[in-house]
């Protein structure tokens, strides 16, 4: 496993437990960043998927899994830190979800779709990453990808009686480097540091085509309406900037 993998194991395996509380537990309407934000955006794309093979590439605590089998697509899935995947076999027992790593998925068949949720930016090379996921793709297979938009990852952080604020303001737009969020345990209170690889929408356009990928679809990431009165703070903030964008491709 390479250094970035371990980084982003160890960090999810940290805070698995929380992540999936926050999301179904403490808020039990969704979580403003996923079920408000950008789900909506990567559900859309995926229209009718009835009778599917999908692949959930990053599946988490199995949150997707759940949903696109109500749909009655057939799903199989796989992620990188085992206390995520425990909680999704907890919750999608007849499933198969397996530890893998986005560079090499557990799977040696076809897919018709691979869903990939807030997955990539933790990944540095996409040529590897594309390469591996057209290997299980079937002839004119889908990718629906979300991630974080580069305009968002570029903001400008303003520091104002010593608490820091994102700006919108862009800088250091061209600089594709590796940098960092961070997430608070609501249970401990203790931060957690969450990597990302910053690259600009020419690099991610490029190495879509260049690993024979069309895009077909896209979608910026604007909040669901009900998030203004569940969430008024961050509907205001990200109902200006895109935190989020999605992305729909077809194998070549």
């Amino acid at each position: 496993m390479i250094k970035e993998e371990k980084e982003a194991q160890k960090m999810y395996d940290d805070s698995a437990e929380f992540y999936h509380d926050t999301r179904t537990k403490i808020n039990p309407k969704g979580w403003f960043y996923n079920e408000m934000l950008e789900m909506p955006a990567t559900l859309s794309l995926l229209g009718n998927i009835k009778g599917k093979k999908i692949l959930d590439y990053g599946c988490g605590t199995g949150i997707y899994a759940k949903i696109l089998t109500k749909k009655q697509a057939i799903v199989k899935g796989f992620d990188i830190s085992e206390e995520m995947l425990k909680i999704a076999k907890q919750n999608n027992p007849k499933l198969d979800l397996k530890l893998g790593s986005g560079y090499k998925i557990p799977f040696n068949e076809k897919f018709d779709i691979i869903v990939a949720a807030l997955v990539v930016h933790y990944m540095q090379d996409w040529n590897k990453m594309f390469k591996e996921m057209s290997r299980v793709l079937s002839k004119n297979g889908l990718v629906i990808f979300s991630t974080e938009n580069p305009v968002y990852e570029a903001n400008a952080n303003l520091i104002v009686k010593g608490k820091k604020y994102k700006a919108l303001g862009i800088r250091n737009y061209f600089n594709e480097k590796k940098g960092y969020n961070y997430w608070t345990n609501p249970y401990n209170q203790k931060k957690i540091k969450v990597p990302f690889y910053h690259k600009t929408y020419e690099t991610i356009i490029k190495t879509i085509i260049k690993n024979n990928f069309e895009i077909i679809d896209y979608k910026d990431c604007f909040p669901l309406k009900k998030a203004k009165k569940l969430f008024p703070e961050d509907y205001s903030k990200y109902s200006m900037m895109p935190m989020f964008m999605v992305f729909k491709l077809r194998k070549k």
